[in-house]
């Protein structure tokens, strides 16, 4: 359906391609992996025809419909978020709209000279609207919306005056809404709360259309795809199965390389050895030379390339008291909206809460009132004798945009040697060159990493962490959750990733019962029990 073949393609002095071949076919589900950089976006805008590639074809169907979800969805306002799901849909979006106008050009009596024509055009486009199934389009559109996280009021409210994750939110949708045969998804989970994410792969599984996407979400891979397309050197690497499988097959394939080149190396000494003992051996001479022209004539296997994933060893910090956070009678609301009323909660030194709880449910409130940066209308909130870090999307405006990666690192920790300051921007992921970055052009993600990368070089005792693994790759999520296994301190977290949730929460706070005025559910043990015992991944979502 979608061919990409014999493809070269370099960014200046970067060599992203080399006679790389791919094939999507009708109603697959595939993955594309790879490290940063690989070029799994450019893999997009090639299909999509914003960028060519230097040698090699991208061919397909001409009647073939794309819908490409991005990052960069553009501009979104004047519309209700109904109505802007609805016009990004495709066809039958801009039927849905042309039928709007239609029906008030006849009712415009400006027009009333025209009015053959346009009722004429109206039975066409309501012809090709009803046959395209558009008049159960508004309904679906509300479901997607749901399904999403919109509630109904912010649906049918103003575009505009929704914030940029939620403006990802309305671009999602209108992709999903379009009925395209092929869908190309750049990261569709990076700005979905658990419960979103789950409606999304029920979604994705139950679609005709063929999917092409990447995702930072092992869990959500694992769930929605059948092939992982894999970016290694410059070459696409197919594997027949999910990303635990693609993990699973590379240990093997990286084991056979790395014996291969063992059993290569250890014959080549071997041979050396005799001609470094036998070279000038008169009787022996004759084979010395023999055996050098066969190591000359050897097909030389190269040394295997690893993906490590390295925890970075943090300092130990502090001990803390045994008594963490306290709150007591906390009341918060917001206008009319009570989202806690005689709030009673606890953290021990140790534990390692992970906040639950449905949109609107008050996680990131209750986080904020514990981080001192919102008080409590009511109640009382009594922190222990801790070093608090606290983590949030607002911490990346803490940056200055002026400074360079290693500068903000220097500025900071001025006494540290500049050795272990390079390591642990590596350990988050930036390489030699990125340290040289200035803060104002780092992405999203970028500055999150740097911002968790600052936290922790001294780390505090107690982590309040609010979605710490937004924009974050599956190499640095791993690595994170490595590290933080072995941190010797407390932590209070919202996160929509599993595969965080499953290694380290230890205790499971759920809030959203505080919605109706219930007290919250506290579950003593750790996600992976909350899970098995509740039947639910997030609260109202059952596996």
């Amino acid at each position: 359906m979608i061919t990409l073949t014999g493809i070269n393609k370099r960014h200046g002095h970067q060599i992203l391609f080399v006679d790389a071949s791919l094939q999507l076919n009708p109603g697959e589900k595939v993955g594309l992996t790879g490290p940063n950089g690989a070029g799994k976006s450019t893999v997009f805008r090639l299909i999509v025809g914003e960028e060519k590639p230097d040698e090699g074809d991208v061919s397909m169907p001409k009647r073939l419909t794309l819908g490409y979800f991005r990052q960069d969805m553009g501009e979104m306002s004047g519309r209700t978020v109904l109505d802007e799901a609805i016009a990004g849909s495709g066809k039958v979006g801009a039927l849905h709209h042309e039928l709007e106008q239609l029906q008030r050009d006849m009712s415009d009596p400006d027009k009333a000279d025209d009015m053959d024509r346009i009722l004429a055009r109206y039975g066409e486009v309501q012809a090709e609207f009803q046959d395209l199934g558009g008049y159960e389009l508004e309904a679906r559109a509300k479901e997607v919306l749901h399904g999403l996280g919109f509630a109904d009021a912010q649906i049918d409210g103003d575009v505009g005056a929704l914030s940029g994750g939620w403006k990802m939110r309305v671009g999602m949708a209108t992709v999903l809404l379009g009925n395209f045969d092929v869908l190309l998804l750049d990261e569709p989970t990076n700005h979905l709360d658990i419960e979103s994410i789950l409606w999304l792969e029920g979604y994705l599984q139950q679609t005709k259309s063929a999917v092409l996407m990447t995702c930072h979400d092992r869990d959500f891979m694992n769930r929605v795809v059948d092939r992982i397309i894999d970016v290694d050197d410059g070459e696409f690497v197919s594997y027949t199965g999910d990303y635990d499988f693609m993990e699973r097959e590379q240990k093997n394939r990286l084991a056979q390389k790395e014996a291969a080149f063992a059993r290569q190396e250890a014959m080549i000494a071997k041979m050396q050895r005799f001609i470094d003992r036998f070279g000038t051996h008169v009787a022996k001479a004759a084979q010395a030379q023999s055996r050098q022209k066969k190591i000359d004539k050897i097909e030389r296997v190269d040394p295997p390339k690893k993906r490590e994933i390295v925890p970075f060893a943090f300092k130990r910090p502090p001990r803390s008291g045994d008594d963490v956070v306290k709150l007591q009678g906390v009341a918060k609301a917001y206008g009319s909206r009570v989202v806690y009323d005689g709030f009673d909660f606890e953290v021990k030194r140790g534990e390692r809460w992970c906040v639950m709880g449905q949109n609107g449910s008050g996680k990131t409130t209750l986080l904020k009132m514990v981080a001192g940066q919102l008080d409590p209308d009511r109640g009382n909130v009594r922190l222990g004798s801790v070093k608090m870090g606290y983590f949030a999307q607002q911490a990346l405006d803490l940056l200055d945009p002026e400074l360079t990666l290693f500068e903000q690192l220097d500025k900071q920790f001025p006494l540290e040697a500049t050795g272990t300051k390079r390591n642990l921007l590596g350990a988050f992921g930036f390489s030699g060159d990125d340290h040289e970055k200035r803060i104002a052009i780092l992405s999203g993600g970028e500055k999150s990493r740097l911002v968790l990368a600052l936290m922790l070089f001294d780390p505090p005792n107690f982590l309040v962490l609010d979605e710490p693994t937004n924009h974050l790759d599956m190499t640095t999520k791993e690595m994170l959750v490595q590290t933080l296994r072995d941190f010797d301190g407390t932590m209070l977290f919202v996160s929509h990733d599993r595969s965080f949730l499953r290694g380290l929460a230890t205790r499971v706070l759920d809030v959203s019962p505080c919605v109706s005025g219930k007290a919250p559910f506290v579950y003593p043990g750790s996600y992976v029990e909350w899970v098995e015992r509740t039947g639910t991944e997030a609260p109202g979502v059952h596996r």
